[in-house]
């Protein structure tokens, strides 16, 4: 099946630009809280850059090379969840 050519640059540089990934996001009206996900339906290396004092990350040692996932299909992100965030002064 051929991949589907990716749709007119909005944001030129975007994820959504990188032809076989498909981005989706929802928010929970009720609640200040929402979740994204990165689709590769064909599948895709996956790698992750773990950075600060205290990360809040799930399973994100099993994209090690030395552990057997060698193909994701899907990624999803959630956040804003931590007691006392906020997001910085504009």
């Amino acid at each position: 099946m051929p991949m589907p050519s990716a749709p007119p640059a909005l944001f030129p540089g975007a994820i959504t630009q990188v032809r076989g990934l498909e981005v989706g996001q929802f928010t929970d009206p009720r609640r200040p809280t929402g979740c994204s996900v990165v689709i590769a339906r064909t599948g895709a290396v996956g790698g992750v850059d773990v950075r600060g004092a205290a990360p809040g990350t799930r399973e994100t040692d099993l994209l090690d090379p030395a552990n057997l996932v060698g193909v994701v299909h899907a990624v999803l992100l959630t956040g804003g969840s931590a007691w006392g965030w906020m997001p910085p002064a504009a």
